[in-house]
This record gives structure tokens, C-alpha cells and sequence, in this order.
């Protein structure tokens, strides 16, 4: 339908132009209204899918969330506790303890974002006490945790992290 109100745009022939685009808005201000979307039949959501030349499946997915908006399937994600007097990597200081969500796994550590613009570095060696094989046995994205700082380079903007032995100082 959209095709053809271009079509008759670019043709000039404004009348059937306007009527293309009521019949368009017409059939998207029933669609809007949530009383009439959930009483649709089989028949009715046929024929609007037909008015709007789309398909009646893909019709249907659109009303379905047309009538429960900004539903989002996906978990609550939780988020760490910032400390507020940290905004830059100078604001930093080997031994401070800091909550993190982890960001990244690599095969050599993982990622962990403190609130600043560098991520956190916990190389594999120091997220236990004990041998890691795999990163991902340990943490997983998302994971909120407290590291430790135990080095910071600001040359190179690296800050180094460690999960063992995390007490409060």
C-alpha cells in the first residue's frame, strides 16, 4: 500500500494519493485503539493485513504488542554499587575494594566495569585462591562483584583487578 501511495505521489495524481493515505491511517487508528485490538477476529486481522499489504502473521505479532507494550522477556539485570567518589582512573588507589559487573570473559581473564571509562582487568590468576582451567566456571557476564585494586598503570590506562582475598579496607 505504501508502494502505491508513491507511486501515485510521484504520478501526480493527488486524489488517489489522499485516498491511499486515509485508507492507511484509517486502518492504523483502529489498529491503535486497544479495544478494538483485543476483540479482532481471524477475519478482521486477514483483512488489515490485506489494507496494509503485510502479512497476517507478521500483522499479528504487531497487534500482540501493540496491546502489552514494552514488555521485555529478558531478567532484571542487577546493577553494582558505584562508588560515587570514583569517576576517573586517577580517583584510584591500589587497595581500594570496589564493586563491578563483569563485562567480558576472555580465556585469560575477565572484564570488570567500576564505573569509570576503563574496565578492570581480573587476570585468570587472580580469580581464586585455587587453579581456574576456565574463566567462565567463575564468573559469568553480568555477574556483579567486589574486586580489589592491585595496580594501576596510567600510562597506559590499565587497571589491574584481583577477586581474591576481597576484604573491605
Amino acid at each position: 500500500m505504501l508502494e502505491k501511495l508513491i507511486q501515485e505521489i510521484r504520478g501526480n495524481n493527488n486524489d488517489e494519493a489522499n485516498k491511499t493515505l486515509s485508507e492507511i491511517v484509517s486502518a492504523l487508528k483502529d489498529l491503535k485503539d486497544k479495544t478494538i485490538l483485543n476483540s479482532l477476529s481471524e477475519e478482521e486481522i486477514e483483512s488489515y493485513a490485506k489494507k496494509l499489504e503485510c502479512g497476517k502473521e507478521t500483522l499479528k505479532d504487531i497487534v500482540k504488542e501493540l496491546i502489552k507494550p514494552a514488555r521485555d522477556p529478558r531478567e532484571e539485570v542487577k546493577k553494582a554499587k558505584l562508588n560515587e567518589n570514583i569517576k576517573t582512573i586517577n580517583d584510584l588507589k591500589v587497595g581500594m575494594v570496589l564493586e563491578g559487573t563483569i563485562r567480558n570473559i576472555m580465556d585469560f581473564g575477565c572484564f570488570v566495569d567500576i564505573g569509570i571509562h576503563e574496565d578492570g582487568l581480573v587476570h585468570i590468576s587472580e580469580l581464586s585462591q585455587t587453579y581456574v582451567k576456565n574463566v567462565s566456571d567463575i564468573v559469568k557476564i553480568n555477574d556483579i562483584v567486589k574486586v580489589k585494586v592491585i595496580a594501576i598503570d596510567l600510562e597506559r590506562k590499565r587497571i589491574s583487578l584481583s577477586l581474591k582475598d576481597v576484604k573491605e579496607e
